[in-house]
């Protein structure tokens, strides 16, 4: 058994992480690409706490011992199985103490050579919020724009291009609004969206610039680094235009569209419309009530533009001193003049910056 550094797991990418910690702990903080295989169900953590809390440490271990022991021959041959593909299996959980080291061990004794992760998922998160503002890029690219500018296709089209994207909502799973959940299942937590923007920071290392969206601080469940949101504020700023009619379908593409034949579909929306009727004026809520009523979501998403998403964000604009450097999105040729204005903003003789 040999004992392997978080810098030396996440700069190989022959190791696969196996957390052996019960399902609600990993899915509440996985190491991205890693595999659960569980010593214990959540059922029996839970037993096994309970019994250290009243009959102390003995108790506990030989309930543990009894769990763990018929599952032995299966959990030790799925982590064979992960080895017999080529990759490296390193165990690991919450801290590197009794479960990765007992897992560990008994893979020795079968004759199955195995690396432990020093220190577990903690010695992990500790490591990489010490590491993304080291590896946050010098200038940051911000793209501005009221809700349905296309401002999030643009950046996945730039990504695609291979350009250093930071997609703040994808790592969020959330789209940073009340109606941000609509078809996106969960939002990410915290853990899972720093493992998420390091891995995102580490892939454009040789990078000086990113490109990311001008979002609030909070999106969904989760927060930005106060490091990056100085550098978008420090940053080159472009503001993406559209007219209201391109925005409206936009929208409704996005989140209407594919799920407006669902069961919870028409249920959501209005516990979301709700929420917003005393944040506009009588007339506007009362249309509102009206466009859902009649299950006319495009005029329902016209309403809130005009009366609610709008201000809004024209007010939060003013937070950013500029200068802005405008990008019509309804435009055919509209990703080629962003392109050409990202270079000749930041790629100039004198920047020092490099594309």
């Amino acid at each position: 058994m040999k004992d392997i550094s978080v810098q030396e797991l996440i700069s190989s990418s022959k190791y696969i992480p196996v957390d052996v910690r019960a399902p609600i702990e990993h899915k509440d903080s996985p190491i991205p690409g890693s595999v659960n295989i569980p010593l214990f169900t959540d059922q029996e953590r839970q037993e096994i706490g309970t019994l250290y809390k009243q009959s102390g440490e003995e108790a506990a271990k030989w309930r543990a011992m009894e769990f763990v022991s018929p599952k032995l021959p299966g959990l030790l041959g799925e982590i064979k199985e992960l080895k017999n593909t080529g990759a490296e299996p390193v165990i690991h959980c919450w801290r590197g103490g009794m479960r990765s080291r007992s897992v560990a061990s008994f893979l020795e004794y079968a004759g199955v050579p195995s690396y432990r992760l020093e220190g577990g998922y903690r010695a992990y998160r500790e490591y990489i919020l010490e590491k993304i503002p080291e590896l946050l890029p010098t200038k940051a690219v911000v793209l501005h724009g009221m809700t349905g500018t296309g401002k999030t296709e643009l950046l996945k089209s730039l990504q695609e291009k291979g350009y250093p994207v930071i997609d703040l909502e994808q790592i969020a799973n959330h789209r940073g609004s009340i109606f941000g959940m609509i078809g996106m299942g969960d939002a990410h937590n915290q853990k899972t969206f720093d493992s998420l923007l390091f891995d995102r920071l580490n892939e454009i290392k040789e990078s000086n610039y990113f490109i990311i969206e001008a979002e609030s601080k909070r999106i969904g469940r989760s927060a930005q680094p106060e490091e990056m949101i100085a550098k978008k504020t420090d940053g080159v700023h472009f503001l993406v235009k559209s007219s209201i009619p391109n925005r409206v379908e936009r929208i409704y593409n996005e989140y209407v569209h594919p799920f407006k034949e669902e069961k919870w579909f028409e249920e959501e929306v209005q516990e979301k419309v709700s929420k917003l009727l005393r944040r506009v004026s009588q007339d506007a809520a009362t249309s509102l009530q009206i466009a859902l009523k009649e299950k006319n979501y495009r005029e329902l998403i016209e309403i809130l533009l005009i009366h609610y998403y709008d201000p809004r964000y024209g007010h939060a604009l003013q937070e950013y001193s500029g200068p802005f450097h405008e990008i019509d999105a309804d435009a055919p040729d509209v990703l080629v003049q962003l392109e050409k204005k990202i270079k000749h903003t930041l790629f100039d003789s004198n920047s020092g910056l490099k594309i």
